[in-house]
């Protein structure tokens, strides 16, 4: 997995089925679609090979993408107020692997948000923060909600504000998925999903590290 700053990307020259892609966006989120999709495409190189970074990519009912030629190698990408961030989880042959990444830039969020989204005691802890604090926190419990939902395919359709985060979760696990906050290594609220558990544990043995000018991270 990789995060970094959208316009350190932006020189990368694209695939050309990605360009006609990002033909119909408008100018800003053009950008973005392209840098998240070269950082995936590095990441697919070094975790599985240079042929299968040039795959197209197609996307499922419900968004998630997916690579057509290569089942068994799940991808995610994310992209939020100039930072992007893409996920690979490698496991040949085993159609069942999934993955969801989501990078989310802080803001300050309402407290009708606030409840909606967290659950217990979660409201009143945020609430005692400083507003700057409070926000990356929520940043936080954001990206792990979405990252979920991003893996099981569901998007917004699966109501990521009912997955129950803490406030200072760093891992843990919602239906079958093993989720993740890089919150030692990441500058911007990062998190990722990837399951199913049996497939977890084999992917740690080979995830690739991966460096980049801004975070590095690997699948822990």
């Amino acid at each position: 997995m990789a995060v970094a700053r959208a316009a350190a990307l932006v020189r990368v020259p694209p695939l050309p089925a990605d360009r006609r892609a990002a033909g119909h966006l408008p100018a800003w989120r053009a950008e973005r679609y392209l840098a998240a999709r070269a950082l995936l495409r590095s990441l697919l190189a070094d975790a599985v090979g240079a042929d299968t970074a040039r795959e197209p990519l197609a996307a499922r009912p419900g968004g998630r993408p997916y690579l057509p030629g290569s089942p068994g190698t799940a991808v995610s990408l994310s992209g939020s107020e100039g930072w992007v961030a893409a996920a690979v989880l490698h496991a040949p042959g085993d159609a069942r692997a999934v993955v969801g990444v989501d990078v989310q830039s802080p803001y300050r969020p309402s407290a009708g948000l606030v409840r909606r989204c967290c659950r217990g005691e979660a409201p009143g802890l945020l609430a005692a923060l400083p507003e700057s604090v409070r926000a990356r926190e929520f940043a936080w419990i954001w990206t792990v909600q979405e990252a979920c939902v991003k893996a099981e395919g569901t998007g917004l359709a699966g109501r990521p504000w009912t997955v129950p985060v803490a406030p200072g979760a760093r891992h843990g696990q919602w239906r079958g998925l093993c989720w993740r906050s890089l919150r030692a290594v990441s500058p911007v609220p990062l998190s990722y999903a990837r399951g199913p558990a049996d497939l977890v544990s084999a992917a740690d043995r080979t995830a690739p590290h991966r460096s980049t000018s801004d975070a590095k991270g690997d699948l822990p």
